[in-house]
């Protein structure tokens, strides 16, 4: 089940939306002109722990505002994907998926005027058993 969302509670999701994390420090601009499309939770050991709600973006989908230099690179297991962070706040903003590396998953909660926990229906994708480790 794919969800794609042209409003969330009651805010819509313009063409180029503004996330921030908690203190403002780090600002991306989103390039969403279908909305927010494949809103998921995943239960990998890092997403289970953040408890955040993602969507998807092609690489090109996510342009840095303000912040750059705040961000922090976390990578584990495979070192594939790569999840960035907020140095000053903590908020994890986006990250360079494993599964499909010519996209950012992003943390719906960062989206100016969004509260993804009034979302209901968000499937939860299998990290534990990620598709890359699957053998052939």
């Amino acid at each position: 089940m794919t969800i794609t969302l042209r409003a969330i509670d009651g805010t819509p999701i313009k063409e180029r939306h503004k996330a921030t994390c908690h203190c403002g420090s780090v600002e991306i601009e989103l390039h969403l002109p279908s909305g927010v499309e494949d809103i998921r939770r995943c239960d990998c050991s890092l997403c289970r722990r953040r408890g955040a709600i993602v969507a998807s973006v092609p690489l090109s989908g996510i342009k840095i505002i303000k912040g750059e230099e705040k961000l922090k690179l976390y990578q584990f297991n495979t070192k594939e994907a790569k999840h960035y962070f907020c140095s000053e706040c903590g908020i994890y903003t986006h990250h360079q998926r494993r599964s499909n590396p010519s996209q950012y998953g992003f943390n719906v909660a960062c989206l100016e005027g969004v509260n993804p926990l009034k979302v209901s229906g968000i499937p939860t994708y299998d990290g534990v058993n990620h598709p890359a480790d699957i053998k052939k």
